[in-house]
This record gives C-alpha cells, structure tokens and sequence, in this order.
C-alpha cells in the first residue's frame, strides 16, 4: 500500500489593493521633508514654501480624486508620477535660486 503525501494547500496571494499608491505617498513625505528642510534653512523664502505646498496639496487632491472611483488606472498613476516629478524639479529648482531668507530656527 502506497503512502499518498497530503496535497498542500495553496497560501493564499495577498490581492493587491487597486487604490493603493505606496510609492506615491512616500515621494509626498520625501517632498514634504525638502520643503521643510528648505525652510529651515533658509533657502526657501516663505512665498515659495507657500506655493510649493499648495502644489502638495493639489497633487493629494488629485490622488484622492484617482481613487474615488475604488480603481487607480495605470493612466491615472503616470498623471500622479508626472506630476509628482514636476513637483520635485520646483522643489529642486526654488532650492537652489538665489533668493534666501534668514533659517527658521
């Protein structure tokens, strides 16, 4: 009599969430941290931290206006991902100009 081995069960695979945008909201906290940076050190005057955060904000609305429908389309995230790069470029380039202010401390 041949000893039958117990088939396996199958672990179940994790479904993906299709709102889900982890890279995204770690680039907002990336991009968050500069401009706070920026701030505390003076190499963003306080119009420009101000303009840079309205650009978060919209970048935010924009991510919770993809995921109303329960879906994010791949279209949608190269929206969100150019618009995420643009806001770091504005970030790099307010920087990097030469106006400063004195640092927050």
């Amino acid at each position: 009599m041949a000893q039958t081995s117990p088939t396996p069960t199958p672990t179940p695979t994790p479904t993906p969430n299709p709102t889900a945008t982890p890279r995204l909201d770690q680039r907002q906290v990336n991009q968050e941290k500069r401009i706070a940076e920026g701030v505390k050190t003076g190499q963003l005057t306080t119009q420009e931290s101000t303009n840079l955060e309205k650009r978060e904000a919209k970048l935010e609305a924009d991510k919770q206006a993809a995921k109303a429908d329960g879906k994010v389309t791949a279209k949608e995230r190269r929206k969100l991902e150019r618009e995420a790069n643009r806001d770091s470029r504005k970030i790099y380039r307010k920087k990097h100009n030469q106006k400063v202010t004195t640092p927050a401390g």
